[in-house]
């Protein structure tokens, strides 16, 4: 079987074709940010050329796509309506209590400033229903038709429909989206019971405004490139990632396309994973490095983690959405340096994109980035990009550090250039340490998995810093991304919430919801044509010990509900607390917040083939050597060192080499720092082990 990952970021679409006989061809093609469709079936027919083959040999097509949060991230949505029962038009508006400043009377609320429903376009209409899911005030169709009417005349786009308690009984929002079938048809609808069907109205609230914000273009994007696909017979259908890490049918990210906030990133993170299993190492720290910024994951055993709902957002906005731990920073390739009016010398988050891009690509960037600065430490050579296929110009990176950062700093080039290098690393561990030590993890129980173009450039020295034993450098890191969409299954979360204790639990209460929510997750596979033998559930439930303000979500068993399982489920809270908070209380009860089951439908996976054998000596591989600027002898001021430049096409299992050492491929630049080793393994992947 012959299938595709895409994976569109903010500078490169990444492209990698796999074979089931384990051949892998990958390529790398700039965005086309205006219509990334655009960018993604270029690359497709140019990917296929390379391989050999016609595009209709493909027949699975995966795709990770910004789209969405890119339009968040821009403020560039639909124009939104929102229907909300009365009482409530402001509660979009009023959101919690906390502030980004919070002692300051004078500032900016992102969610106010920048609204995703106006408050004119807020309406409101009498209904109501208690916790229980009980109608206390019965639905008004007229004036919910008064109100559609209105929406129509000022030309929404979208309309958002969020009732209160609605999780509980959403019978009121279905008839409103009947009514806005009969009164507005083809306007784009999002009903908060579809969307975050659970309690705490604010988030509920605001994500199925998002949903409504991302959804008409998000969808009109969706249904392009699937369009394109079909006419190109490119696959059967293409699937989407999730921000929660699974794969959805173009239909149904079409029709919730909030659940792709993070598409992009999650992929790296499972990715790093894969790669780790492959290597024998399965807990992986996922170190991300694109032109613009560095994703970071933490994966223990190759799982997973889960946000906390209520840290699950998006730029300003709250996303009740199923989100895995990754977190981006604005570092990478393209970080812009500079000198600020107080004389601090800083690297980022502004980056100089794909356009201009750095200085030494030539197409007009004279401010120097991270780029140039390797360039000028000879860490990248102009043979380096695309493997010398793409233009670039070494004094053009020389002048823009020598002018924005040496002069400025009365320093020389050497230590400007280096300077740049270790401010923008410093960033990376920080965030690495932040995501790591900080949640009660060890990074030295890890590897570091080095992704995108950037990520090898980086790894060797962050490595050192945390302690962390080793990097691995898969066969082609610079679309690690594409591979991640490649190892996933088609995944569907269903929540509700239940609102029970360990103490008294409402064992009816948790099998009717188990039972319902299993169901609704088996028919959404069976839509998306998934056989049953390949469907398998998978549970969980938010947990709190009574008196908290906030869950901690954990795994559940399966099987039937009884006390035995609830004393499973709170055995297991008792632990991931004590884990989280370094406190756990096993005498007191446990509250089961919300429950959630998740419908796994199996895709077959890629395997890494493994590469030729050889010997220890690696000296075949080596193509030329360089002068390029290291620390040595745990100097403080950086030293010209001759490096061997190896050609990583050339590599076989076994191969051993040290450092310091530059190894290029077609989508990345490795660096081996000094006292380091590396090693290549039976799949190709490349092993840094840190110096002693």
């Amino acid at each position: 079987m012959k299938r595709i990952g895409v994976d569109v970021g903010g500078t490169f679409t990444d492209l990698v074709l796999w074979d089931d006989d384990g051949t892998v061809t990958v390529h790398k093609t700039p965005s086309t940010n205006h219509d990334p469709s655009i960018g993604t079936m270029d690359g497709i027919e140019v990917l296929a050329e390379r391989a050999g083959i016609d595009v209709a040999d493909i027949e699975m097509f995966f795709h990770g796509t910004t789209v969405a949060t890119n339009i968040v991230l821009e403020h560039n949505g639909s124009d939104v309506g929102m229907i909300t029962t009365d009482g409530f038009r402001d509660l979009l508006h009023i959101a919690r209590k906390k502030r980004p400043l919070n002692y300051s009377n004078y500032q900016d609320l992102p969610w106010q400033k920048w609204q995703l429903v106006p408050r004119r376009n807020r309406r409101t209409v009498p209904e109501r229903m208690d916790a229980a899911g009980t109608v206390l005030t019965p639905l008004d169709e007229d004036a919910v038709r008064r109100e559609v009417a209105l929406l129509r005349e000022r030309g929404v786009e979208a309309i958002a429909v969020a009732f209160l308690h609605a999780y509980r009984n959403p019978s009121h929002e279905q008839r409103v989206r009947e009514i806005i079938a009969e009164e507005y048809p083809g306007v784009f609808v999002s009903l908060s019971s579809d969307v975050a069907s659970q309690y705490r109205e604010y988030e509920r609230f605001s994500t199925t405004a998002l949903n409504a914000f991302v959804g008409p273009k998000t969808s009109r994007y969706i249904e392009n490139l699937a369009g394109k696909a079909k006419a190109g017979r490119v696959g059967e259908d293409v699937h989407l990632m999730t921000s929660a890490g699974g794969l959805v049918t173009s239909r149904s990210a079409s029709e919730v396309p909030v659940s792709l906030l993070t598409s992009g990133v999650v992929a790296g993170l499972l990715g790093g994973c894969f790669i780790g299993k492959a290597s024998g190492y399965p807990s992986v720290i996922t170190l991300d490095v694109g032109g613009t910024s560095a994703d970071i994951g933490v994966a223990p055993d190759g799982k997973l983690r889960m946000k906390h709902l209520l840290d699950t957002r998006i730029g300003d906005y709250h996303a009740m959405v199923p989100m895995a731990e990754v977190d981006t920073i604005g570092a990478g390739g393209g970080s812009i340096a500079s000198i600020d009016e107080g004389g601090m010398f800083r690297v980022g988050p502004r980056s100089a994109g794909a356009t201009p891009g750095p200085a030494c690509y030539n197409r007009g960037g004279t401010e120097p980035t991270s780029t140039d600065a390797m360039v000028v430490m000879g860490w990248l050579r102009e043979d380096s990009f695309l493997s010398g296929t793409m233009e670039v110009k070494t004094e053009l990176a020389t002048e823009a550090v020598r002018t924005h950062i040496a002069d400025k700093l009365g320093a020389d080039l050497e230590h400007a250039a280096m300077g740049i290098f270790q401010i923008l690393a410093h960033s990376m561990t920080e965030a690495i340490s932040l995501h790591s030590v900080r949640k009660g993890y060890d990074p030295r129980d890890f590897s570091l998995v080095a992704e995108g173009g950037a990520g090898p450039l980086y790894a060797w020295q962050i490595a050192e810093h945390l302690g962390i034993p080793r990097v691995i450098v898969p066969g082609h890191p610079g679309i690690t991304s594409a591979v991640g969409l490649l190892t996933t299954d088609v995944r569907y979360e269903v929540p509700t919430t239940v609102w029970t204790s360990s103490a008294e639990p409402d064992l009816d209460l948790l099998r009717r919801e188990m039972d319902r929510l299993s169901a609704q997750a088996v028919d959404q596979l069976r839509a998306d044509g998934i056989a049953d033998d390949d469907i398998t559930l998978e549970y969980s439930v938010d947990c709190r010990y009574v008196g908290q303000g906030y869950e901690l979500r954990v795994p559940a068993p399966g099987g039937e509900v009884t006390a035995d399982w609830v004393e499973q489920t709170a055995a297991t809270f008792h632990e991931v607390h004590g884990r989280t908070y370094s406190q756990r209380f096993d005498d007191k009860p446990v509250q089961l917040v919300n429950l959630r089951v998740t419908g796994v439908g199996a895709v077959e996976h890629i395997r890494i083939a493994e590469i030729e054998k050889g010997g220890a000596d690696a000296s075949a591989a080596v193509k030329a050597t360089t002068r390029a600027l290291f620390w040595k002898n745990d100097s403080a001021d950086p030293e010209w060192v001759e490096t061997p430049i190896y050609d990583r096409a050339l590599f076989k299992a076994g191969n051993t080499f040290e450092g310091p050492a530059i190894v290029q491929q077609l989508d990345s630049t490795t660096i081996v720092g000094i006292g380091q080793k590396a090693t290549v393994d039976a799949v190709g992947h490349i092993i840094i082990e840190r110096s002693a």
